[in-house]
Protein backbone atom coordinates (compact mmCIF):
# COMPACT_ATOMS: atom_id res chain seq x y z
CA UNK A 1 0.00 0.00 0.00
CA UNK A 2 1.14 3.27 -0.86
CA UNK A 3 0.67 6.27 1.39
CA UNK A 4 0.54 9.43 -0.49
CA UNK A 5 0.41 13.30 1.99
CA UNK A 6 -0.15 15.90 -0.06
CA UNK A 7 0.60 19.50 1.53
CA UNK A 8 -1.73 21.60 -1.04
CA UNK A 9 -5.49 20.86 -1.91
CA UNK A 10 -4.28 21.24 -5.64
CA UNK A 11 -1.13 18.51 -4.51
CA UNK A 12 -4.13 15.71 -3.42
CA UNK A 13 -6.23 16.59 -6.47
CA UNK A 14 -3.58 16.20 -8.72
CA UNK A 15 -3.10 12.85 -6.45
CA UNK A 16 -6.46 11.68 -6.91
CA UNK A 17 -6.53 12.57 -10.42
CA UNK A 18 -3.32 10.24 -10.51
CA UNK A 19 -5.05 7.35 -8.46
CA UNK A 20 -8.69 6.92 -8.62
CA UNK A 21 -8.78 4.06 -6.16
CA UNK A 22 -7.08 5.91 -4.14
CA UNK A 23 -8.65 6.26 -0.43
CA UNK A 24 -8.48 9.65 1.45
CA UNK A 25 -7.87 9.61 4.57
CA UNK A 26 -8.17 12.60 7.19
CA UNK A 27 -9.89 11.48 10.50
CA UNK A 28 -9.72 7.72 9.42
CA UNK A 29 -12.19 6.76 11.82
CA UNK A 30 -14.51 4.59 9.17
CA UNK A 31 -11.13 3.86 6.97
CA UNK A 32 -9.34 2.68 9.67
CA UNK A 33 -12.06 0.07 10.72
CA UNK A 34 -11.73 -1.33 7.63
CA UNK A 35 -7.97 -1.54 7.00
CA UNK A 36 -8.09 -3.06 11.03
CA UNK A 37 -10.77 -6.20 9.96
CA UNK A 38 -9.29 -6.00 6.39
CA UNK A 39 -12.85 -5.45 4.75
CA UNK A 40 -11.15 -3.01 2.30
CA UNK A 41 -7.63 -2.95 1.64
CA UNK A 42 -7.01 0.05 -1.42
CA UNK A 43 -3.44 0.23 -3.03
CA UNK A 44 -3.26 4.07 -2.12
CA UNK A 45 -4.30 6.21 0.72
CA UNK A 46 -4.36 9.67 0.62
CA UNK A 47 -3.45 11.55 3.55
CA UNK A 48 -5.60 14.99 3.91
CA UNK A 49 -4.37 16.40 7.16
CA UNK A 50 -1.89 18.55 5.48
CA UNK A 51 -4.27 20.75 4.16
CA UNK A 52 -5.63 23.67 6.04
CA UNK A 53 -8.33 24.71 3.59
CA UNK A 54 -10.12 21.52 4.52
CA UNK A 55 -9.98 21.89 8.60
CA UNK A 56 -11.83 25.62 7.93
CA UNK A 57 -15.01 26.73 8.35
CA UNK A 58 -16.50 30.34 7.87
CA UNK A 59 -18.95 32.55 6.19
CA UNK A 60 -19.21 32.63 2.56
CA UNK A 61 -22.11 34.72 0.64
CA UNK A 62 -24.88 33.57 2.73
CA UNK A 63 -23.62 30.72 3.56
CA UNK A 64 -21.24 28.60 6.34
CA UNK A 65 -18.50 27.33 4.72
CA UNK A 66 -17.51 24.11 6.51
CA UNK A 67 -14.60 22.53 5.16
CA UNK A 68 -14.94 18.54 5.18
CA UNK A 69 -12.43 18.20 7.14
CA UNK A 70 -13.47 20.15 10.38
CA UNK A 71 -13.96 17.51 13.37
CA UNK A 72 -17.48 17.19 14.97
CA UNK A 73 -16.13 18.65 18.51
CA UNK A 74 -15.68 22.42 16.62
CA UNK A 75 -19.14 21.80 14.95
CA UNK A 76 -20.55 21.18 18.78
CA UNK A 77 -18.54 24.34 19.91
CA UNK A 78 -18.32 26.93 17.19
CA UNK A 79 -21.15 26.16 14.29
CA UNK A 80 -24.07 25.58 17.45
CA UNK A 81 -25.87 28.68 16.03
CA UNK A 82 -24.96 28.65 12.32
CA UNK A 83 -25.95 25.23 12.01
CA UNK A 84 -27.86 23.52 15.08
CA UNK A 85 -29.15 20.76 13.24
CA UNK A 86 -25.64 19.39 12.01
CA UNK A 87 -24.40 20.50 15.99
CA UNK A 88 -27.21 18.39 17.31
CA UNK A 89 -26.22 15.08 15.06
CA UNK A 90 -22.49 15.90 15.88
CA UNK A 91 -23.02 14.71 19.47
CA UNK A 92 -24.12 12.10 19.26
CA UNK A 93 -21.54 10.57 17.17
CA UNK A 94 -19.60 7.65 19.29
CA UNK A 95 -17.18 9.07 22.11
CA UNK A 96 -15.21 12.16 22.56
CA UNK A 97 -12.15 10.83 21.14
CA UNK A 98 -13.66 9.87 17.28
CA UNK A 99 -15.76 13.51 17.23
CA UNK A 100 -12.21 14.78 17.90
CA UNK A 101 -11.32 13.00 14.67
CA UNK A 102 -14.31 12.28 12.98
CA UNK A 103 -15.22 14.75 9.96
CA UNK A 104 -18.76 15.22 8.03
CA UNK A 105 -16.85 14.84 4.93
CA UNK A 106 -15.49 11.46 6.01
CA UNK A 107 -19.49 10.69 6.83
CA UNK A 108 -20.03 11.71 3.01
CA UNK A 109 -17.54 9.92 1.82
CA UNK A 110 -18.47 6.63 3.18
CA UNK A 111 -22.08 7.10 2.82
CA UNK A 112 -23.67 5.10 5.06
CA UNK A 113 -27.05 5.18 5.54
CA UNK A 114 -26.59 5.22 9.12
CA UNK A 115 -24.48 8.29 9.39
CA UNK A 116 -25.56 10.59 12.06
CA UNK A 117 -25.10 14.14 9.80
CA UNK A 118 -26.46 12.68 6.34
CA UNK A 119 -30.45 13.18 8.07
CA UNK A 120 -29.64 17.15 9.27
CA UNK A 121 -28.07 17.50 5.80
CA UNK A 122 -31.20 17.20 3.72
CA UNK A 123 -33.29 18.91 5.82
CA UNK A 124 -31.38 21.99 6.00
CA UNK A 125 -30.99 21.54 1.96
CA UNK A 126 -27.29 21.59 2.77
CA UNK A 127 -25.12 21.94 -0.30
CA UNK A 128 -21.96 19.69 -0.96
CA UNK A 129 -18.64 20.94 -3.08
CA UNK A 130 -16.84 18.26 -4.81
CA UNK A 131 -13.43 19.50 -6.38
CA UNK A 132 -11.00 17.41 -8.79
CA UNK A 133 -8.49 18.71 -11.44
CA UNK A 134 -10.68 19.80 -14.06
CA UNK A 135 -12.58 22.51 -11.39
CA UNK A 136 -14.86 22.51 -8.58
CA UNK A 137 -18.30 21.79 -8.74
CA UNK A 138 -21.59 21.98 -5.93
CA UNK A 139 -24.26 18.92 -5.33
CA UNK A 140 -27.46 19.51 -3.42
CA UNK A 141 -27.29 17.05 -0.56
CA UNK A 142 -30.55 15.63 -2.04
CA UNK A 143 -29.33 15.01 -5.07
CA UNK A 144 -25.70 13.41 -3.72
CA UNK A 145 -27.12 10.27 -2.73
CA UNK A 146 -27.80 7.50 -5.66
CA UNK A 147 -27.77 4.16 -3.67
CA UNK A 148 -26.61 1.83 -0.99
CA UNK A 149 -23.11 3.56 -0.57
CA UNK A 150 -23.11 4.92 -3.59
CA UNK A 151 -22.95 9.12 -4.28
CA UNK A 152 -22.75 11.16 -6.83
CA UNK A 153 -18.78 11.77 -6.60
CA UNK A 154 -16.54 11.19 -9.15
CA UNK A 155 -13.22 8.94 -8.80
CA UNK A 156 -11.31 11.67 -9.61
CA UNK A 157 -13.21 13.78 -7.04
CA UNK A 158 -12.84 14.71 -3.47
CA UNK A 159 -15.30 16.67 -1.13
CA UNK A 160 -14.04 19.85 -0.61
CA UNK A 161 -16.50 21.16 1.77
CA UNK A 162 -20.39 21.62 3.02
CA UNK A 163 -22.15 24.93 2.41
CA UNK A 164 -24.73 25.21 5.04
CA UNK A 165 -27.93 27.55 4.97
CA UNK A 166 -28.35 30.79 7.43
CA UNK A 167 -31.10 28.91 9.30
CA UNK A 168 -34.20 30.41 9.20
CA UNK A 169 -36.17 28.87 12.12
CA UNK A 170 -36.13 25.84 14.55
CA UNK A 171 -33.64 23.07 13.92
CA UNK A 172 -34.03 19.13 15.28
CA UNK A 173 -31.97 15.85 15.28
CA UNK A 174 -32.95 12.75 16.91
CA UNK A 175 -31.49 9.33 16.93
CA UNK A 176 -32.31 5.72 18.35
CA UNK A 177 -29.53 3.23 19.56
CA UNK A 178 -28.85 -0.26 20.95
CA UNK A 179 -27.49 1.81 23.74
CA UNK A 180 -27.04 5.20 24.90
CA UNK A 181 -23.52 5.98 23.55
CA UNK A 182 -21.15 4.68 21.12
CA UNK A 183 -23.76 2.93 19.12
CA UNK A 184 -24.46 2.83 15.30
CA UNK A 185 -27.97 4.40 15.29
CA UNK A 186 -31.38 2.20 14.81
CA UNK A 187 -32.78 5.00 13.15
CA UNK A 188 -32.47 8.60 12.96
CA UNK A 189 -34.69 11.79 12.12
CA UNK A 190 -33.83 15.16 11.49
CA UNK A 191 -36.49 18.57 11.23
CA UNK A 192 -36.30 21.86 9.54
CA UNK A 193 -38.50 24.42 9.50
CA UNK A 194 -38.20 27.63 7.56
CA UNK A 195 -39.47 30.36 8.97
CA UNK A 196 -39.10 32.62 6.56
CA UNK A 197 -40.06 30.75 3.32
CA UNK A 198 -42.43 28.57 5.13
CA UNK A 199 -41.12 25.62 4.25
CA UNK A 200 -40.19 22.35 5.55
CA UNK A 201 -37.28 20.15 5.47
CA UNK A 202 -37.19 16.08 6.61
CA UNK A 203 -33.85 13.91 6.63
CA UNK A 204 -34.21 10.41 7.83
CA UNK A 205 -31.32 7.98 8.41
CA UNK A 206 -30.93 4.16 8.82
CA UNK A 207 -34.10 3.18 7.32
CA UNK A 208 -33.28 2.52 3.96
CA UNK A 209 -30.26 2.01 1.37
CA UNK A 210 -29.78 5.52 1.26
CA UNK A 211 -30.49 8.84 3.93
CA UNK A 212 -33.74 10.01 2.17
CA UNK A 213 -36.28 12.71 2.99
CA UNK A 214 -40.23 12.69 3.40
CA UNK A 215 -41.47 15.07 0.52
CA UNK A 216 -44.75 14.06 1.57
CA UNK A 217 -44.42 14.69 4.98
CA UNK A 218 -43.01 18.20 4.12
CA UNK A 219 -45.18 19.58 1.72
CA UNK A 220 -48.35 18.26 4.24
CA UNK A 221 -46.91 20.13 7.90
CA UNK A 222 -45.96 23.55 5.49
CA UNK A 223 -49.48 23.31 4.68
CA UNK A 224 -50.74 22.86 8.22
CA UNK A 225 -48.35 24.71 9.92
CA UNK A 226 -49.57 28.13 12.08
CA UNK A 227 -46.24 30.08 10.43
CA UNK A 228 -48.08 33.31 11.71
CA UNK A 229 -48.71 32.63 15.54
CA UNK A 230 -47.42 28.91 16.02
CA UNK A 231 -50.36 27.42 17.21
CA UNK A 232 -49.94 23.94 18.71
CA UNK A 233 -50.74 21.61 16.10
CA UNK A 234 -53.63 19.26 16.51
CA UNK A 235 -52.88 15.65 17.43
CA UNK A 236 -54.24 14.50 14.14
CA UNK A 237 -51.70 16.77 12.75
CA UNK A 238 -49.21 15.63 14.44
CA UNK A 239 -50.32 12.01 14.12
CA UNK A 240 -50.61 12.50 10.03
CA UNK A 241 -46.92 14.49 10.08
CA UNK A 242 -45.61 11.25 12.09
CA UNK A 243 -47.23 8.31 9.75
CA UNK A 244 -46.06 10.41 6.58
CA UNK A 245 -42.52 10.24 7.92
CA UNK A 246 -42.61 6.35 8.71
CA UNK A 247 -44.37 5.35 5.28
CA UNK A 248 -41.45 7.01 3.24
CA UNK A 249 -39.18 4.33 5.30
CA UNK A 250 -37.73 1.61 3.27
CA UNK A 251 -36.15 -0.19 6.11
CA UNK A 252 -34.87 -4.08 6.61
CA UNK A 253 -34.53 -6.80 10.02
CA UNK A 254 -30.70 -6.33 11.32
CA UNK A 255 -29.25 -7.02 14.35
CA UNK A 256 -29.95 -3.69 15.46
CA UNK A 257 -33.31 -3.99 14.83
CA UNK A 258 -36.64 -4.95 12.39
CA UNK A 259 -38.29 -3.02 9.90
CA UNK A 260 -41.27 -2.12 11.88
CA UNK A 261 -39.81 -1.20 14.72
CA UNK A 262 -37.81 1.03 12.61
CA UNK A 263 -40.98 2.81 11.01
CA UNK A 264 -42.42 2.50 14.57
CA UNK A 265 -39.50 4.59 16.12
CA UNK A 266 -39.17 7.39 12.99
CA UNK A 267 -42.91 8.10 13.93
CA UNK A 268 -42.09 8.75 17.10
CA UNK A 269 -39.09 10.71 16.35
CA UNK A 270 -41.02 12.61 13.85
CA UNK A 271 -43.68 13.39 16.38
CA UNK A 272 -40.95 14.89 19.08
CA UNK A 273 -39.12 16.58 16.38
CA UNK A 274 -42.48 18.00 15.69
CA UNK A 275 -43.13 18.81 19.54
CA UNK A 276 -39.80 20.40 19.97
CA UNK A 277 -39.74 22.59 17.14
CA UNK A 278 -43.54 24.51 17.85
CA UNK A 279 -42.04 24.70 21.63
CA UNK A 280 -38.93 26.66 20.05
CA UNK A 281 -40.60 28.57 17.48
CA UNK A 282 -43.06 30.04 19.83
CA UNK A 283 -40.50 31.27 22.10
CA UNK A 284 -39.19 33.30 18.75
CA UNK A 285 -35.33 32.46 19.29
CA UNK A 286 -35.02 31.27 15.82
CA UNK A 287 -38.13 32.97 14.40
CA UNK A 288 -38.17 34.85 11.13
CA UNK A 289 -41.38 36.11 10.52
Amino acid sequence: MDFLSPSTLEEALEAKSAHPDGVPIMGGTDVMVELNFDKHRPEVLIDLTRIPELAEWGPDGGVTRLGAGVPYTRIIEDLHKRAPGLAKASRTVASPQIRNRGTVGGNLGGASPAGDTHPPLLATDAVIELASVRGRRTVAARDFYLSFRRTALRPDELITAILLPEPKGPQQFLKIGTRNAMVISVAGFSLSLDARNRTVGTGLGSVGPTPMRSEAAEEFLAAEFDWENASVPSEATVRRFGDLVAAAARPIDDQRGSADYRKHSMAVMARRALSWSVTEYRKGATRCA
